[in-house]
């Protein structure tokens, strides 16, 4: 119920009824993207896992305090001459359920494109320590890209921020399925 009388209350101030969607962030990258290479062409592909913070502790006058922290999600192509693709960007919560998903189709960056996406501190979705998928592809040969967590936030006069690299997600260990290996 008061779940509803706020969701009204803000109508009534604001005209809109729920949660506003979040803005587009491909609109203000729009100069970092190109055209879609051929999807028949993209032979590299790779993942990369990125670890957020929706806020830490920090310590004021001998008590622990949160700080809720701001989130900007970035992704550069490191390439000079090739599109990088992406085709997926997802935000996962603390237990690892979807939050959002960013993409409805896969996108291209130009060379040295960059976009961001920007999780504001009020928005507590993700939990304590949140994280984000990024799948993407190229057509060929390709330096991996640049993909890392800029987090942001303050408690009474000090600011703190940070950076969260992205990690490439790659499997190791031996499969527990025999591999045979022929000689000719």
């Amino acid at each position: 119920m008061l779940v509803m009388a706020c969701g009204l209350a803000r109508a009534e101030t604001t005209g809109a009824v729920g949660p506003s969607p979040p803005p587009d962030f491909r609109a203000q990258f729009k100069d970092s993207l190109v055209e879609m290479p051929d999807t028949g062409e993209l032979s590299t592909k790779g993942t990369i896992y990125v670890p957020t913070y929706s806020r830490v502790y920090g310590a004021g006058s001998g008590t622990s305090k949160q700080i809720s922290l701001s989130t900007t999600l970035r992704i550069d192509n490191t390439s000079s001459t090739k599109p990088l693709v992406i085709e997926r960007i997802e935000y996962f919560e603390t237990s690892g359920k979807l939050v959002q998903s960013y993409l409805k189709e896969p996108l291209a960056l130009r060379p040295f494109g960059t976009i961001e996406i920007v999780i504001p501190a009020e928005d507590d979705r993700g939990g304590v320590a949140a994280n984000f998928i990024v799948d993407w592809a190229a057509a060929g040969p390709m330096a991996e890209p640049l993909v890392e967590a800029v987090m942001i936030g303050s408690q009474d006069n000090t600011s703190y921020s940070f950076v969260s690299p992205g990690r490439p997600i790659r499997h190791i260990g031996r499969s527990a399925w025999p591999q045979l290996r022929f000689r000719f």
